[in-house]
């Protein structure tokens, strides 16, 4: 098991994120901190500036400190802290940190894609909470593979993964709750801890 001393990043970003949706809960207004600080693909697609609003550039990140309830919070941390520790064990606390920031944004980008025009916020922490499960499942996949053609073992695992990931993404859109969940932020979370995984790994041990 992972030292919980060692994963400072990832228990403080849970923290962070838990206070954050306290406060939020204590003023009693959810619905304006999700418009104006949740992601809202429209206002990038028309570059829209809502009064009150955060910056558009800045909402993918905001929005992973706001969340639709309890329930939300708690499922989102407890997959973020089992699987964050672990994987902060690997690339340390910076690269855990740059590995929530960019799941964040590749998250945002990936929603984005997929229904620009849409008035609805985006909030919670899922879709940048994603890409630590990805690294995760990148380290600690135990499953063997072998080469296909020119695809490395390591590239064929990762296709996999991400072909696993969508699937399940997938059913849970068509559940009877998957009309009001990002699937695509899911995706685009977890696509961006995949193809980080690697590379913060290398940059760790070339900064060692």
């Amino acid at each position: 098991m992972p030292d919980a001393a060692n994963a400072r990043v990832t228990n403080w970003i849970a923290v962070f994120t838990a206070l954050a949706w306290m406060l939020v809960a204590l003023m009693g207004d959810g619905d304006r901190f999700a418009v104006a600080a949740g992601f809202i693909p429209l206002r990038l697609t028309e570059g829209l500036d809502l009064p009150g609003a955060w910056p558009v550039w800045t909402t993918p990140l905001s929005a992973t400190l706001i969340h639709a309830g309890l329930v939300h919070l708690a499922f989102n941390l407890l997959m973020f802290v089992y699987c964050g520790r672990f994987v902060e064990q690997v690339i340390g606390g910076a690269g855990s940190a740059v590995l929530y920031v960019a799941g964040a944004y590749g998250a945002a980008a990936a929603h984005w894609a997929v229904d620009p025009g849409s008035t609805v916020p985006m909030i919670g922490a899922s879709g940048a909470m994603s890409a630590t499960i990805g690294a995760y499942a990148v380290f600690f996949s135990r499953a063997k593979v072998r080469a296909i053609g020119p695809l490395s073992p390591f590239v064929v695992r990762v296709l996999w993964l991400a072909a696993a990931w969508i699937f399940v993404q997938s059913l849970l859109g068509l559940s009877a709750a998957g009309g009001r969940i990002a699937i695509a932020a899911h995706i685009g979370g977890f696509i961006t801890g995949l193809a980080l995984a690697r590379p913060l790994l290398m940059w760790r041990y070339r900064n060692a």
